[in-house]
């Protein structure tokens, strides 16, 4: 980042000579790939047609730009060529230094099971290293090799291990394998060549018979575009054959047709296939991505070869942060875009590293404050912001500030993220004060920002053409290369006919006798030479032992059933936008010249071996002398012959067409850079940084802000550090999520590969900020936080005023619970964690909120489990009230970070016998989790298990234990048990619900009779409900005429009129409930579908108790300080004092009760269901109603308690951590 009274002269004299340095470095030798090309045409085999040695010397030695074809300089950008040219030649510095980009197969098949080495592959088990929590590296070597080895391994093994339980039996179905990743289809066969801008693809079909499953495509995360794929022959099936394969495209349309196509990109052109009658084998592991770190790795070794700024702080950890080069140069800057216009004056010209302004003088609090200072004047600035503490606030005032700051000739600023998401929110906040900004790479669905795609500005503003621009060049090539190779493979083009014979001559395989003795034979049979048809003379020969080949079948598919999405539709798209994503090209289809592939005819008769046919051919010149018997066999060994020399040549083409569509990249992003270079902003992704690294440094970019920086592997960020780099901004928080790996056994200890640099930063002691003012949640949820952020995390006011978070309707006051239950987890089809009882305790409970008026859209459903998340979502869609809604919001944690809701309903499924929680241990989780929320959050789950399993759930819930409010008892304080208090918003009537059916005896109200008037004048006929009465269907006999002949109706109210004398129908008085319309959100504008349960109770049917008290106190938790019982500690005397005291009143109580016995029909306590008559149903509240249950086993008359629960005592507990001692 430059500055607008900044002396630039130095860094343009700088700019020039490197330009010059440029040029003379690429003099003579600027494409090295060409020269390769070059020296294609002497390995040609000699025996090929004139036409083909002609198109060798047209991919040799065509009008491929070189130094002597004059190219404009304004088309021309050296820094972009030489970072290709660079990457192809060698530097020492070990043998991750020459890994491939894509793995040799070899790195793939080396496993248990195999015996296969190579000498290029590290031993990661033996060998592998850590990355480094605390203290240096050694050099930049040390530091850029140890984190490529390990990344590199984290994305290679998923693959290998899937191969190696594949070779050990290959032919078993998918779900019998013990890695529920593996992938298997069987058969695949090749269909055709597709040749586009992006490569030669291969179109494969494949069955699904091993899966044994239809495939939703678009919700699956199967052969995703980008995936990494294996392939071999079904005869050898992995025990020593192997090519891989990148996913090119998956386009829907080719997927679900039977059998369902893909496109496939081979990794080197010396494996590609053509044969459409081989067999093959495809696997992929579907829990890995390889083009998330494809291009970061290559990255990393390039970055061996430049320059490394920043190394002191990422590679030697210097704590103490200096001012960014340019500020040391020039301090002053123009920060007056941080206060009113009255202001600005005073602030356009400051000295920012020695008289920063005071918060007082700007819209910012304190921590705000210094962490913006931080940003713009260290060179590495690193700010944690934990939830609702504005760190991209923050972001955008720095953003806003470096822009201010740009001479005209700067570089564009860099900002980057993980996810498309959030960098979408980034840049959404940066067109406010800049539009001049490029979103470069990915997919967003912002409309706005889509036309800040560089696709979407270059087709706004089209460029001129620049003459001999490499561009257009590679393309014509391409173009040359393409048809001269639809040529070659003529011979085995769908719907082609037979072989001809002098293809035959010129690839070898007869002689010209040979040929000769075949047109001969012709003239003698027919009486006149051979006519012109390509394939007469062959046809003619082989006669009845010619016949049309079958086409290759796959297994139908039966009546299978449909296997479940396995990944969020969103994060597919996420991964798949920044898989191939090109600003000028749809990444779901490859376009270009198609060319189909077959066998057209076969030769039948005597079986031959190839020597013996060999032999045969060698002894005779006359063809028609060959036993008519044997030319079937001699046909098709012809046939392999001509596959094995044209699936060479077709190599060498390919070899071509890879050079050049590398040249035809460098042309393009050369056009990229000129549109580039006019932005103030440019936005792409972390993986995005490392995929336009070539066109990114080629900018010489100044300054790069990394959000989410915390969330990230510390390999994408470092890819970053582009050798003209001055000023690097980490923002994130490394208390939240951290980043994710495709192994587990590397997250944290030893290997921490899902340490990020932020973190690791953090960790030792390099200077940073933290904001501690959060402005999201109210004081009730914010308080969750503090086992995790200590008394650093403050409120802001704004959070504890009533008019901004309204307390949740339906709830009385209650706007955080935890509901405890032991309804135990099971797996789904994907072994993910389900707990079906507890989805349909969430889905009741969020259609209450709704019935009280509660937006949908402003409730967010949260799980950990995807398993869950499709359960919640079943059980919406099969829930009457819910189903008609779009857009539910029912996601995984993982996926909420960075968002928020007014109300959070958190899913936390685990519960089992055997007192294991998973990854709900994850205090980084935990944290996302509890801090989506702003007005209410309502928990889920077995907090007993949790408490005793996790200390970070175990201070979540003696937290909520402990709710601290002033004039309010001890059992008011309480925000966990195993009843859910609701309170109905018409009667202020608490109740208590522990059952998914509970919510149906309610319908959003109390017990209380209706009795309000219909549209119809019928009264209502159900209980208490939130909702108006124009919105219930009256299902009583119609009391009006008919309006034609005035005959009575004998209709019900919500159906038309009808009479039964006249057989006539009119309108009648309907009900005013129609339909909602498609997409409906507000609660007005749906139809309510009561069920059968609504209605006004009878004698028999159980209704919720109705009190004016908080529930009763579940056993686990009857304690103010209970981990002070689990380790032994003394009761405390309130609690001991509370206990009593309730005891007795409860004897009190009791003993009145009993004497009324006989004149009442029911009495209820702490929420219990009881049998009652609707008619006798309290409305006052008793001296029992005002009863706390402290966990007495005294009975109540007719009360329904449910079973004393069984907890472990605490000398049992006592090896368990953080187990609970109980007090009943």
């Amino acid at each position: 980042m430059g500055h607008k009274r900044s002396n630039r002269s130095g860094h343009a004299g700088d700019r020039s000579s490197r330009s010059r340095s440029g040029n003379q470095a690429a003099s003579g030798n600027a494409y090295a790939a060409l020269s390769d090309i070059q020296g294609e045409e002497a390995e040609m085999n000699s025996h090929l047609t004139e036409r083909f040695r002609s198109s060798r010397a047209l991919a040799g030695n065509s009008s491929l730009p070189n130094e002597n074809i004059p190219i404009s300089s304004s088309s021309r950008n050296n820094d972009i060529r030489e970072y290709f040219k660079s990457h192809t030649k060698p530097i020492t510095g070990g043998v991750w230094l020459e890994q491939p980009e894509i793995p040799d197969p070899s790195e793939v098949l080396r496993g248990k099971h195999s015996v296969t080495d190579s000498p290029l592959l590290i031993d990661m088990d033996e060998h592998i290293r850590p990355l480094k929590v605390n203290g240096a590296y050694e050099d930049k070597q040390d530091y850029l090799s140890t984190v490529y080895e390990l990344l590199r391994e984290d994305t290679v093994r998923p693959l290998r291990e899937a191969i190696d339980e594949v070779r050990v039996d290959p032919y078993k179905d998918e779900a019998e394998y013990q890695n529920q990743s593996i992938g298997i289809y069987d058969p695949v066969y090749i269909k055709s060549l597709v040749f586009s801008f992006r490569g030669i693809a291969t179109r494969v079909a494949f069955s699904l018979g091993r899966v044994k499953k239809h495939i939703r495509w678009a919700q699956s995360k199967r052969l995703i575009t980008g995936s990494l794929v294996a392939l071999s022959p079904t005869d050898d099936a992995f025990q020593t054959q192997c090519v891989l394969a990148i996913v090119a495209a998956r386009p829907v349309t080719g997927l679900d047709q039977n059998p369902p196509e893909i496109d496939l990109f081979f990794a080197r052109p010396k494996d590609q296939e053509i044969d459409p009658t081989r067999k093959w084998i495809m696997v992929e592991c579907r829990s890995g991505f390889f083009e998330a770190s494809r291009h970061t790795l290559s990255a990393l070794q390039h970055m061996m070869r430049e320059p490394f700024p920043l190394s002191n702080y990422l590679v030697h950890v210097q704590r103490e942060v200096e001012p960014p080069a340019y500020f040391q140069r020039n301090p002053y800057a123009d920060l007056s875009s941080l206060v009113s216009m009255e202001e600005c004056a005073n602030y356009e010209n400051v000295n920012v590293l020695e008289n920063w302004p005071n918060t007082s003088s700007l819209s910012l609090d304190e921590s705000q404050n210094r962490a913006l200072k931080r940003i713009l004047t260290t060179e590495l600035a690193i700010v944690q912001g934990p939830p609702g503490t504005g760190k991209t606030f923050v972001s955008v005032k720095a953003l806003q500030i470096a822009r201010d700051n740009l001479r005209k000739d700067d570089a564009p600023i860099i900002v980057t993220a993980q996810t498309n998401h959030a960098l979408d929110q980034l840049l959404r906040h940066t067109s406010q004060f800049e539009p001049n900004y490029i979103r470069l790479g990915g997919r967003s669905k912002d409309d706005e920002i889509k036309k800040r795609t560089l696709y979407e500005v270059r087709s706004a503003a089209p460029q001129p053409k620049q003459p001999g621009g490499l561009k257009a060049q590679a393309t014509n090539q391409l173009r040359k290369v393409t048809a001269e190779c639809q040529t070659l493979l003529a011979p085995i083009e769908a719907d082609k006919g037979v072989l001809d014979h002098m293809l035959l001559l010129k690839f070898g395989l007869i002689t010209q006798a040979q040929a000769d003795s075949l047109d001969l034979d012709s003239q003698s049979l027919i009486g006149a030479p051979s006519s012109g048809t390509p394939g007469f003379l062959i046809e003619n020969w082989l006669g009845k032992y010619l016949v049309p080949c079958d086409r290759p079948t796959l297994p139908e598919q039966f009546d299978w059933g449909y296997e479940e999405e396995d990944f969020e539709v969103e994060q597919l798209k996420e991964l798949e936008a920044e898989a191939v994503a090109q600003d000028d090209d749809d990444f779901e289809t490859l376009r270009g010249p198609v060319t189909a592939l077959s066998d057209n005819y076969k030769g039948i008769g005597a079986s031959l071996s190839s020597t013996e046919i060999e032999d045969i051919l060698r002894k005779t010149d006359e063809l028609h002398k060959i036993p008519a018997l044997h030319r079937g066999a001699i046909y098709n060994h012809f046939k392999r012959q001509v596959k094995k020399v044209m699936t060479s040549e077709v190599r060498k083409f390919a070899k071509v067409y890879h050079d050049i569509v590398i040249q035809r990249k460098i042309g393009l992003w050369e056009e990229h850079a000129r549109t580039l270079r006019e932005a103030r902003i440019i936005g792409c992704t972390t993986t995005g940084l490392a995929k336009y690294r070539a066109l990114l440094c080629s900018l010489r970019p100044r300054m790069c802000i990394v959000e989410e920086a915390a969330e990230t592997l510390e390999a994408p960020v470092t890819t970053a550090c582009f050798p003209s780099l001055e000023h690097l901004v980490l923002v994130g928080d490394h208390q939240q999520l951290r980043p994710h790996t495709q192994i587990r056994a590397f997250e944290d200890e030893p290997y921490y590969l899902n340490l990020s640099l932020f973190e690791r930063l953090v960790n030792n002691n390099v200077a940073f900020d933290t904001l501690t003012r959060q402005r999201r949640m109210i004081p009730e949820i914010r308080r969750l936080l503090r086992p995790i952020y200590q008394d650093t995390l403050k409120d802001h006011h704004s959070v504890e005023c009533a008019s901004n978070r309204p307390p949740v309707e339906g709830m009385g006051g209650t706007n955080s619970f935890f509901f405890c239950h032991e309804w135990q987890e099971t797996r789904d089809a994907n072994m993910s964690a389900v707990n079906t009882k507890e989805a349909d305790m969430v889905v009741h409970f969020f259609d209450y909120l709704v019935l009280n008026g509660v937006d949908p859209t402003k409730i967010t459903i949260l799980t950990f489990y995807n398993g869950q998340r499709k359960q919640i979502l079943r059980a919406i869609n099969a829930h009457p009230n819910l189903r008609i809604y779009r857009g539910i919001q029912v996601v995984t944690v993982d996926s909420f970070q960075g968002e928020e809701n007014d109300i959070v309903l958190l899913s936390l499924v685990r519960s089992n016998k055997n007192h294991s929680v998973g990854f709900l241990s994850s205090e980084n989780r935990a944290c996302v989790a509890l801090s989506r929320a702003k007005r209410g959050f309502y928990l889920f789950g077995n907090a007993e298990l949790l408490a005793c399993e996790s200390e970070t759930w175990a201070d979540v819930v003696e937290t909520m234990f402990k709710n601290k409010k002033p004039k309010v008892t001890a059992g008011q304080e309480r925000r966990v048990g195993y009843q859910l208090p609701l309170q109905c918003s018409k009667h202020g009537r608490k109740m208590w619900c522990e059952e998914p059916a509970d919510f149906d005896l309610i319908k959003g109200g109390c017990d209380l009779r209706c009795d309000g008037a219909l549209p119809c004048g019928h009264r209502c006929p159900y209980t208490c409900h939130p909702f108006e009465h124009d919105r219930i269907n009256c299902t009583q006999r119609c009391t009006r005429r008919v309006e034609i002949c005035g005959h009575p109706c004998v209709a019900i109210c919500c159906d038309p009129c009808k009479c039964q004398m006249c057989d006539r129908r009119t309108d009648g008085i309907k009900s005013t409930l129609k339909l909602a319309p498609k997409g409906a959100t507000s609660i007005s504008e749906r139809t309510l579908s009561l069920g059968s349960a609504f209605h006004s109770p009878r004698h028999t049917e159980r209704v919720m108790t109705m009190a004016t008290m908080p529930s009763r106190t579940p056993p686990s938790f009857q304690m103010a300080h209970w981990k002070a019982y689990a380790t032994g500690g003394g009761v405390q005397q309130d609690d001991i004092n509370a206990f009593h005291k309730m005891k007795k009143e409860e004897a009190r109580c009791l003993e009145k009760m009993r004497a009324s016995t006989s004149e009442a029909g029911s009495s209820s306590a702490s929420g219990q269901l009881i049998s009652v008559s609707p008619e006798e149903v309290t409305t006052e509240p008793t001296d029992a109603d005002l009863l706390i249950d402290l966990g007495s086993e005294t009975q109540l008359p007719r009360v329904q308690h449910q079973p004393k629960r069984s907890y472990a005592s605490a000398a049992a507990r006592s090896q368990k951590p953080h187990s609970m001692n109980l007090l009943d």
